[in-house]
């Protein structure tokens, strides 16, 4: 029994020395797993956090650092918080938000997110102001930061507005629509050169009095979403349509202006409906790009609608639709490379230009239209009607895409051409001007250069070397700075 009872006390001494060795084996490893070197610190995507423009009294989108751990060994970071205790921005770590956190724990070859919101109070300046603040990480011992800044921006909020006085908006502040602003009939709503209008997700333009929005080359009237921030890297969130709805000009708005006009975003674009009266200016368009809309950029029934130098494009439906009307176009652009679905109609779509075999007649007479020194190039067919045979529509010098020949109503046309433009769809990068190898330069006729053509959107003569180019920009030849510096002292006569 002695023996027997000194074996297995040996055995179970035995045991629980091997037990106690590897519970020490593995606190060891625990312990050791976690690096406590001071030269183990942590790496970050960027050394500043840069927020768009902020507009005071809103929230922002949320900004995204990237905090790499390169050592083998797990780390400890044992604080994280901004240096300033009433600072503008906000944490979130590990899906927890606070303002200051401890003992966060990123294992060896990992990394974590922290992310950053801001939101900042009005005040009475007119400019951006920056916002700044520094993201404070300890670790081992260590301390580094991380920059974060914004640029504060007061806006002048228009909420659910019916003007229905006469109304000026000037450059002070940006303006930001929620919901509608509406124009009541009998009401002038002006907008001067380098006004911001923006407008949030889903709001409109409704104008049921008249639209006098008139920029000048280089103060051009911008008309987006209110999203600022980049969908990517360098790349802005207003490159997708349907940011806001767009303008509606009701039946009985007339001598609508829009001029020097960047209008983008829409889910809608300009929608023009039917006033039945040909005789009288629905609006005119001039020297403006509109352009990124999810239906189409224009669309106007039975109206007297001119467009002189303006670009159209980008849009998943046609980019200019007209029905009836009357319609002068000359040095316009209409093209599309739209990015976020198929194009489903021609580039230019015109309906009731010619009788209709078995529909009743229209009240509406016929479309008038002449298309004149423009370009009609981009993604699908170019024009809906291809035989325009016996109607009042006539395209003169007019680049298109699609082969074909002359006749009464295509006059001295290229066909079958490319323009050669500088957009490069797949680096999102949409740029209307023509590359020097252009088919488009001196092939437009100088006798359709009116006085509201004469000058381009960026202040260029069309007739200062020889014959225009064909579409809204003047060309001016990259290598050649002295005739871009020749045609900007041609200035547009105001």
């Amino acid at each position: 029994m002695h023996g027997r009872f000194s074996y297995m006390a040996n055995a179970r001494i035995f045991l629980l020395s091997i037990i106690a060795a590897l519970g020490l084996a593995v606190s060891s490893c625990i312990t050791d797993d976690f690096t406590t070197s001071s030269s183990d610190v942590l790496a970050f995507s960027t050394d500043t956090l840069t927020f768009d423009t902020v507009f005071t009294d809103l929230g922002t989108p949320t900004a995204r650092l990237k905090v790499y751990n390169r050592a083998k060994k797990s780390i400890n970071i044992s604080s994280i918080r901004f240096k300033n205790p009433e600072s503008e921005f906000q944490l979130n770590v590990d899906g927890m938000s606070g303002v200051d956190f401890h003992d966060v724990e990123i294992r060896g070859k990992d990394s974590i997110y922290v992310f950053v919101e801001c939101f900042i109070p009005p005040s009475e300046s007119n400019e951006p102001h920056l916002v700044e603040d520094q993201l404070v990480f300890v670790t081992n011992g260590v301390q580094q930061e991380v920059q974060v800044e914004a640029y504060g921006q007061n806006v002048n909020r228009l909420r659910g507005i019916t003007l229905t006085e006469d109304t000026r908006l000037t450059t002070e502040r940006p303006y930001v629509v929620f919901d509608s602003l509406v124009v009541a009939q009998g009401a002038t709503l002006s907008i001067g050169p380098g006004v911001k209008l923006l407008f949030h997700d889903k709001a409109r333009l409704i104008v049921n009095g008249r639209l006098d929005a008139v920029g000048e080359p280089g103060k051009m009237i911008d008309m987006r979403g209110d999203r600022l921030d980049n969908v990517l890297p360098d790349v802005g969130y207003d490159i997708l349509a349907g940011q806001w709805t767009g303008i509606r000009f009701a039946p009985g708005s007339f001598d609508n202006r829009m001029e020097y006009v960047d209008m983008r975003s829409t889910s809608e674009g300009i929608r023009i409906d039917s006033c039945g009266d040909t005789d009288r200016q629905k609006l005119v368009l001039r020297n403006s790009w509109l352009h990124n809309s999810q239906s189409s950029v224009l669309d106007s029934r039975y109206a007297k609608v001119d467009a002189y130098g303006v670009c159209f494009s980008e849009a998943a439906d046609a980019v200019v639709r007209l029905t009836g009307g009357r319609h002068e176009f000359i040095q316009c652009t209409i093209s599309n490379y739209y990015l976020f679905s198929a194009v489903s109609e021609p580039l230019l779509s015109l309906y009731h230009c010619l009788p209709e075999s078995g529909v009743p007649a229209n009240d509406n007479p016929l479309m008038r239209a002449s298309f004149e020194n423009c370009i009609v190039y981009g993604l699908g067919s170019d024009i809906n009607e291809g035989d325009l045979t016996g109607s009042q529509v006539f395209l003169r010098n007019v680049l298109l895409k699609s082969e074909g020949t002359d006749d009464d109503n295509f006059i001295n046309c290229l066909w079958g051409e490319d323009p050669l433009f500088y957009t490069v769809r797949s680096d999102y990068y949409f740029n209307y001007r023509l590359k020097p190898d252009s088919p488009a330069i001196g092939a437009g006729n100088r006798e359709y250069v009116n006085d509201p053509t004469l000058y381009d959107m960026d202040g260029l003569n069309r007739l200062a070397d020889g014959n225009p180019a064909l579409g809204a920009y003047v060309f001016v030849p990259e290598e050649n700075p002295e005739a871009l510096r020749r045609h900007r002292l041609a200035r547009p006569r105001r």
